[in-house]
Formats: C-alpha cells, structure tokens, sequence
C-alpha cells in the first residue's frame, strides 16, 4: 500500500515540476492527495 501511494505521490510531483502553472501545479497535486488517500482507504492492510 505503501508503495503504491508513494509513486502516486512520486510522479505527481516530478509532473508538477515540469509545469509553469501554479493552478495547475495545484490540481496535479490535489489531485495526487486523493488518490494517495483513496489506496489507503481502501487498502487492507493495518496501519
């Protein structure tokens, strides 16, 4: 679970990095948060 959050997070971030756009850079990672969250909701693992 982990894992996979962290890449989520990983790519979001070198995709925003790339971008001029603060609005922009803002809905990548917003948007990365989520799906971050929902792995984790919906994971069974403990945490």
């Amino acid at each position: 679970m982990y894992k996979k959050m962290y890449l989520i997070l990983f790519k979001a971030i070198t995709e925003a990095l790339k971008k001029a756009d603060a609005v922009e850079i803002k809905t990548i990672l917003c948007q990365a948060q989520i799906d971050a969250e929902e792995v984790c909701m919906n994971s069974d693992e403990e945490i």
